[in-house]
C-alpha cells in the first residue's frame, strides 16, 4: 500500500484532564479507503476478493422483487421490459482485510484474511443489508475465482462500494459519553476542568463541553476496525452472542462518510485542504451509503469466531 493518511493530534490530551478514562482506551485502526485498483492480494474496500475458485459464491436467499436498481456485472442495467429477479442475489464484496495490514484483528487458527460481503438490499424486519463474514488462510488459496457473479439487484448504488485501496492507521479511542457511568460522565460537563487545558479548547464549547469530548476526543469517524462503537441513532445497546451469551465486541464500522461538517478535525493531515469541502467524492470515497447516511457496525463474539456475528445501524 502506497497511500498514507495521518490523523492530526487531538487538541488536548484527554487522559491528562480525566485520568479515569485511561483504562477505557481501546485501539482502533482507521482504514482510510481511497479510490484505486486493488488486487485480490491487497486489503481493500469494494475490491476483488481472494476467493477460491472451487468455493461457491455466497448468495442472499431473501426476496428481491421490490423496487431497486438493477445490475449486470456491476454496471447499471435497466431495460424497460426487465422483470425483477426474485431468486438468490449474489452478494457484493464490502471489504477484504489482511492481518498483516490490520494487526488488531484476531483471526481463528491459521487464518490471516477477513472477507466481508453483503446483499446490497435492505431486508425486513430491520431494513439492513445482510452480511457474511469469512476467515481464511491466504496461503491455501492457490486458484482464485476470476469472475465472481455480480448482483442482480441493489437497493441503490450506495450499496455497491467503489474499489478503494486502504491506508490503515492505528489510533486510540475512548467511549461515547453515553457509555460512561454517571461518575465518569459528570466531570466532562465541568467547563473549569476544560479551561485548564489552555488553548486546546475553543471557548465556544463552554455551554456544552461534553460535546467537545464527543466530537473531537472520543471516536474517530469513518471506516474502522475495533475501537468503540458510535451511538446517536439509539442509546447504547449491548449485544450478546446468540450461541454463548458473551458480550459481543465491535469488529468493523462501515461508514457512510469519512467526516462531515462537525468532524472535519478528524480529517487526515493529508486531506486537511479538503476538509471544508462538502462533496461526496471527498468525504465518502467508497460512495457507500448505509440506510441513506448511517453506519453499519459488525460485532463478533470474543469467545469464538465461529459463533454468528451480529450487526447494528447507527
Amino acid at each position: 500500500m502506497n497511500v498514507i493518511r495521518t490523523t492530526p493530534p487531538r487538541p488536548v490530551d484527554v487522559t491528562a484532564l480525566f485520568p479515569q478514562l485511561a483504562s477505557l482506551a481501546r485501539p482502533a485502526i482507521r482504514l482510510h479507503p481511497r479510490p484505486g485498483s486493488p488486487t485480490p492480494h491487497d486489503s481493500s474496500v469494494g475490491g476483488p476478493l481472494l476467493w477460491p475458485a472451487h468455493e461457491p459464491w455466497p448468495h442472499c436467499d431473501e426476496s428481491h422483487d421490490q423496487a431497486g436498481q438493477l445490475y449486470e456485472a456491476y454496471e447499471v442495467y435497466a431495460p424497460e421490459d426487465h422483470e425483477w429477479h426474485e431468486g438468490p442475489n449474489p452478494m457484493v464484496p464490502v471489504t477484504q482485510l489482511y492481518v498483516r495490514d490490520i494487526p488488531v484483528l484476531r483471526p481463528p487458527g491459521q487464518a490471516d484474511l477477513l472477507q466481508v460481503l453483503w446483499c446490497p438490499f435492505e431486508h425486513e424486519p430491520d431494513y439492513k443489508p445482510p452480511t457474511a463474514l469469512f476467515w481464511r488462510s491466504s496461503a491455501e488459496v492457490t486458484d482464485v475465482l476470476a469472475a465472481p457473479p455480480g448482483p442482480f439487484a441493489a437497493e441503490y448504488d450506495g450499496y455497491i462500494p467503489r474499489p478503494c485501496v486502504l491506508a490503515p492507521e492505528q489510533i486510540t479511542e475512548y467511549p461515547n459519553p453515553m457509555e460512561l457511568s454517571k461518575e465518569l460522565r459528570a466531570p466532562l460537563g465541568d467547563w473549569s476542568r476544560w479551561q485548564s487545558a489552555g488553548s486546546g479548547v475553543d471557548s465556544r464549547w463552554a455551554p456544552y463541553p461534553e460535546s467537545f469530548y464527543d466530537s473531537h476526543l472520543s471516536l474517530a469517524p469513518g471506516w474502522k476496525v475495533g475501537g468503540w462503537p458510535p451511538w446517536g441513532l439509539t442509546d447504547p445497546v449491548a449485544r450478546f452472542c446468540a450461541t454463548c451469551d458473551a458480550g459481543m465486541v465491535p469488529l468493523l464500522t462501515i461508514a457512510s462518510n469519512e467526516w462531515d461538517a462537525g468532524s472535519g478535525g478528524w480529517a487526515p493531515d493529508e486531506d486537511q485542504h479538503l476538509a471544508a469541502l462538502d462533496r461526496a467524492d471527498v468525504t465518502n470515497p467508497p460512495r457507500v451509503q448505509v440506510s441513506r447516511g448511517n453506519h453499519l457496525q459488525l460485532y463478533v463474539c470474543p469467545e469464538s469466531p465461529d459463533h454468528p456475528h451480529t450487526t447494528l445501524i447507527q
